[in-house]
């Protein structure tokens, strides 16, 4: 048990399915409040950085969500780059959920305070069902992909739309895509 605050968050182990297929795992609040919260990772990023994922300003603060190098490599950035600025936007966020999940927003005092900076995830759309139009096919995305560049290399009719309407019981956003994860073609 963590005490927060003035009470008390139980921290359990979750299926981390948005963001690491396999056998991976993600430490997350399981506080109902926090469990149905999704943090907006590009509006912090806006906030802190403009949005630019790999921005290095020279104030010892590093990537879209100004990452020291202390707190990048005490969550395990050090496996993606030396710094933030130098991963990908979508390893600075597993990174970020990663510290998310031990300390909420308070690595981010003023940012984490924006207007949309939490979004709701609705049931109706868990539920979604899967388009039935998948190819069979099957894809594990590296580092640097975009749902568009896949699209745009197996020729997927509607793009990047499509790819991420076959998948969206897998992703959370088509712009939150994590090397490793296995999406349908």
């Amino acid at each position: 048990m963590s005490r927060i605050g003035s009470g008390r968050v139980r921290l359990a182990l979750v299926l981390a399915t948005a963001s690491v297929t396999g056998a991976g795992i993600l430490l997350a609040p399981a506080s109902p409040a926090q469990a149905a919260r999704q943090v907006n990772w590009d509006v912090v990023a806006k906030c802190e950085s403009g949005g630019r994922w790999h921005i290095n300003t020279g104030n010892g603060y590093y990537g879209g969500l100004q990452f020291s190098r202390s707190t990048w490599k005490s969550n395990g950035g050090g496996r993606y780059a030396p710094t933030a600025d130098k991963a990908t936007k979508a390893e600075q966020i597993a990174i970020a959920n990663k510290l998310y999940a031990k300390r909420g927003l308070k690595p981010w005092p003023t940012c984490g305070k924006k207007a949309g900076v939490y979004k709701r995830t609705s049931t109706a759309a868990k539920k979604k069902a899967t388009p039935s139009k998948a190819s069979g096919r099957t894809y594990v995305i590296r580092s640097g992909d975009t749902l568009a560049g896949i699209a745009r290399k197996y020729k997927v009719k509607g793009g990047w739309r499509t790819l991420y309407a076959l998948n969206s019981d897998r992703l959370k956003s088509p712009g939150l895509i994590f090397a490793g994860q296995r999406i349908r073609l």
